[in-house]
């Protein structure tokens, strides 16, 4: 008995004795020291409302945020949704959005638009020798496979080609995935990618948005790698999206934030419907989800006050305890599930709270001067306030 409580104890003592890290303040000094730069060229972030259909909003924020001059007649284009679960949008990426890419690409001069992922460990076990799950069910669930299909665009499921259906990709990083990521051979083929992630909340991680949906190329061992070292998955997230692959390939990320997965996360919590939605389009990654993350907690703070305190959404030691679960789902081993490196999560208060961006400016280009547009009437208060919250002030 007095072990168990011992257990407990050591899992929540963040919890019990409030023990909390400021990243906020962590990366002002950063800033004052110089390992992170502010880039005073401004990114452009575009955000289009939905007034009538998604599709219409998808199409006018892609057009908007990129001139799609990289994309050369019958080109490949591999478009990266997250379907972590078969539950539907906001907990996957919106069918008719994905639908409307490829419609668009194709218009644009696109050859094959291939559409794929690979789904989460609750769901998906995928071993060297043996698989259980199947992304494919889990896409016809969430409804992607069928608008994929109907869209003319090639579903794929990373997984179905096997173990050895994947690639060492190094990753330009000299403390991070020393020896690369394995990634779907598939991306060999193609000439660019189109990240389309949705607005969510994310139990591990904070939130999950375009930075964390890189963890859905990756095979099983790579994943544990980044799972087992719990102390630092926010910054391995940021690490991730600088595999080469990524680096040469992504053009374009863009996301739907008519619906909100406003708590918990990944694949369950509350959904959350704001007045008014909007689409976020950018050719920057960090920039996409700099506005993205302040959509969310923009969001959060209109929730219902029952919603907003919830247990599984602030606890530090529950955080802690799934992350070495998943560890041990991923490896099969119990002794590495509780020998993993305990993972901390921290409250995100504002997007300056947010490791995996905080690493991103350190990894990337420095901090990005966000610059938003507005398209098809997004309402002066909220694009006002999104402002507001992606500038960054040292004091």
């Amino acid at each position: 008995m007095a072990v168990f409580i011992l257990g407990i104890i050591k899992a929540f003592k963040d919890d019990i004795f409030n023990i909390i890290k400021s990243p906020s303040s962590d990366l002002v000094q950063s800033v004052k020291q110089g390992t992170v730069t502010v880039d005073n060229k401004k990114t452009a972030v575009v955000l289009s409302a939905v007034n009538r259909t998604i599709e219409e909003a998808v199409v006018s924020a892609a057009q908007s945020a990129t001139d799609f001059s990289w994309l050369k007649k019958r080109q490949t284009v591999f478009i990266k949704p997250v379907v972590n679960s078969g539950n539907r949008y906001p907990a996957t990426t919106h069918p008719r959005a994905i639908a409307a890419m490829i419609t668009l690409l194709r218009q644009k001069g696109a050859g094959r638009v291939i559409v794929g992922d690979m789904s989460g460990i609750e769901h998906l076990r995928f071993y060297e020798n043996e698989t259980s799950g199947s992304t494919k069910k889990l896409m016809m669930q969430s409804g992607i496979l069928q608008a994929v299909l109907n869209a003319g665009g090639e579903p794929r499921f990373f997984e179905q080609g096997g173990w050895n259906d994947f690639y060492r990709d190094p990753v330009d990083s000299k403390d991070y995935f020393k020896n690369g990521l394995m990634m779907p051979n598939i991306l060999k083929e193609v000439d660019h990618i189109v990240l389309m992630p949705r607005c969510s909340r994310h139990i591990l991680a904070g939130s999950s948005l375009g930075l964390k949906a890189a963890v859905g190329y990756w095979r099983t061992d790579s994943r544990l790698e980044y799972h087992e070292n719990g102390n630092i998955l926010h910054e391995l997230t940021a690490a991730g999206n600088r595999s080469r692959t990524l680096l040469d390939k992504q053009r374009l990320v863009i996301s739907t934030g008519d619906r909100i997965l406003a708590t918990l996360g990944p694949d369950n919590g509350y959904v959350y419907e704001p007045g008014q939605g909007i689409v976020i389009a950018s050719e920057s990654v960090i920039a996409h989800d700099m506005v993205s993350l302040a959509w969310l907690l923009f969001n959060r703070k209109l929730l219902p006050e029952d919603k907003k305190n919830l247990f599984g959404d602030h606890s530090r030691g529950l955080a802690k305890t799934v992350n070495k679960f998943v560890v041990y789902l991923l490896s099969r081993s119990t002794l590495k599930g509780f020998t993993s490196k305990s993972l901390f999560k921290n409250d995100l208060k504002t997007i300056w709270d947010d490791r995996v961006l905080n690493e991103a400016y350190k990894s990337f280009d420095g901090m990005p001067k966000i610059e938003l547009t507005q398209r098809d009437g997004v309402d002066k208060k909220i694009l006002a306030e999104l402002q507001r919250m992606v500038a960054f002030k040292q004091s």
